[in-house]
């Protein structure tokens, strides 16, 4: 950080932006007094209030979170206690800061819950955050936050991981609670769109500088710096970029009426519960083609990349990979043959990756399964590498010595190891900021290009699908409720539900404030 100043007013929203590494987070952890120990604000003030945190005692700043200043994290999933009820959480949180009166302090938890929207927060109160889906976490990390009723509240990337709707959903809670309570919000975000919808001011982050701030309108309509600029041409556009007719050819993938359902065993407190998360799926895609599948969280989506992955199995239908069917359930001197064709990248790469082996390791390992022999799979560890646009020199290294972009082409790099027919994206690019997620999405492009691969890119950002895929398909609830081509589903979508993600994306003109 090089000698930055910004400033909050009450109720306003100041948008941060920028690539990873320019310096957002550190920024919200210095002003929580939560930088780790190897770093240290060296010079000028931080001001809560007016006083400055910056030079107090972490015993003072522990009676400051909270009332004060609070913060809402990108992941609630680790942000929250996962053995520890939501509502204990919260009540924890009161208990701190000197509510003794345990009616009370379920009471003001309750009616917190009720202010995000929960319409049964006495169910919420109960639950663990394992039973909550992503969004729901996210309005109990708001509620959390906003319980002590902070003069500041930080919003450190709140709605990155979530789908359009979701994310609607969170962002116009923001407003409301902001309104409701005068809150001011320092919001870190690399999704422009979000900016676009709920900053009124911007800071644009560089290497640890501000290299421009002003209105939200001035910076992103007419942004005085390249580097801005740069930022704002990287986001897609909702504007399908393939649009070329290609040659029929024999499908790589065929899945006919596929169906699957998850299945909860009757227990003690519990009865049996069956969940539906594919019903009679029908879908091709041919060498060379993508095929995206969009839908809000739990639309099953995810489950059905996992069918057709050999993840999981599925009750009823068939998949064909390469014009071989696969079977329900296959045989182990089956999954060799199977593995080769279909490969995936998931949405983490640093979950994806083993930190404890080296990147070659992890490299070698799936081709040396399959039967190459150790020099044969180095040599394309290294091929690959520079496939990917990475320095051979980086197989010797870690997976934390990475960055997230990096993290993840070396991923890619790894499923085509395999050399695979197919290739699953399941949110590829979702956690990546802009101008990295434009990087990987040429990337994708090139070596689908390169090796025909066949593609099934899942995405809840419709943009995304917009830039990569020759065809949609959107899921609801398990089901299909619309398919055909990028053009056809973004540009006159049929179907109410499609028209409802496509208005939900952040930045689009139904969704932005008017002047």
């Amino acid at each position: 950080m090089n000698g930055l100043s910004l400033t909050i007013g009450e109720g306003e929203i100041v948008c941060l932006i920028g690539e990873s590494g320019s310096g957002k987070s550190v920024i919200a952890h210095s002003i929580m007094g939560l930088l780790p120990n190897a770093l240290s604000v060296s010079s000028g003030t931080i001001r809560v209030l007016g006083d400055d945190v910056a030079a107090m005692s972490p015993e003072t700043l522990r009676t400051l979170r909270g009332n004060r200043m609070s913060m809402i994290f990108q992941e609630p999933m680790t942000a929250l206690n996962p053995v520890e009820r939501c509502g204990a959480q919260i009540e924890e949180l009161l208990l701190i800061h000197g509510e003794r009166r345990a009616g009370t302090r379920r009471a003001t938890t309750l009616e917190m819950l009720r202010q995000v929207h929960f319409a049964d927060p006495e169910r919420i109160y109960r639950s663990y955050p394992h039973q909550l889906s992503g969004g729901q976490r996210q309005r109990v990390m708001i509620a959390l936050a906003l319980c002590l009723k902070p003069a500041l509240l930080i919003c450190d990337e709140p709605t990155t991981a979530l789908d359009v709707t979701t994310q609607a959903e969170i962002l116009a809670l923001i407003l409301e609670l902001r309104q409701l309570h005068g809150t001011a919000i320092l919001f870190i975000t690399h999704d422009i769109g979000v900016a676009r919808q709920i900053a009124d001011r911007i800071a644009v982050m560089r290497l640890g500088d501000a290299v421009e701030e002003g209105p939200c309108a001035a910076v992103l309509d007419t942004p005085a710096t390249a580097y801005t600029r740069q930022l704002i041409a990287a986001v897609p556009a909702l504007q399908p970029m393939r649009v070329q007719d290609r040659p029929a050819q024999a499908p790589i993938l065929e899945v006919t009426d596929l169906s699957n359902a998850h299945r909860q065993t009757a227990g003690l407190f519990a009865a049996a519960k069956e969940t539906v998360v594919a019903r009679n799926i029908n879908l091709v895609i041919r060498p060379g083609e993508t095929l995206g599948v969009v839908g809000e969280s739990g639309s099953g989506k995810s489950s059905l990349a996992r069918c057709i992955a050999g993840l999981d199995s599925f009750d009823g239908g068939e998949i064909r990979i390469g014009g071989s069917s696969v079977s329900q359930r296959r045989r182990r001197s089956e999954d060799k043959a199977f593995r080769r064709q279909v490969q995936m990248v998931f949405q983490d790469p640093y979950r994806s990756l083993n930190p404890r082996r080296r990147v070659l390791d992890s490299m070698i390992e799936g081709p040396m399964n399959l039967g190459w022999s150790r020099e044969a799979a180095v040599e394309k560890a290294c091929a690959l590498m520079d496939r990917v646009r990475l320095s051979r020199s980086v197989l010797g290294r870690y997976p934390h010595e990475f960055s997230g972009g990096q993290r993840q082409r070396i991923c890619i790099a790894r499923a085509l190891a395999c050399e695979p027919k197919l290739l699953i994206a399941d949110e590829a690019v979702s956690a990546l900021d802009v101008s990295v997620q434009k990087e990987i999405l040429d990337l994708l492009e090139e070596v689908q290009a390169q090796f025909q691969l066949a593609m099934l890119f899942i995405t809840h950002d419709l943009r995304v699908a917009a830039r990569l895929c020759d065809r949609i398909l959107v899921m609801q609830a398990g089901q299909v409720i619309e398919e055909g081509t990028a053009r056809q589903v973004l540009a006159a979508p049929a179907a109410p539900y499609t028209r409802r993600l496509i208005a939900a994306i952040p930045g689009h003109p139904d969704r932005r404030p008017q002047p």
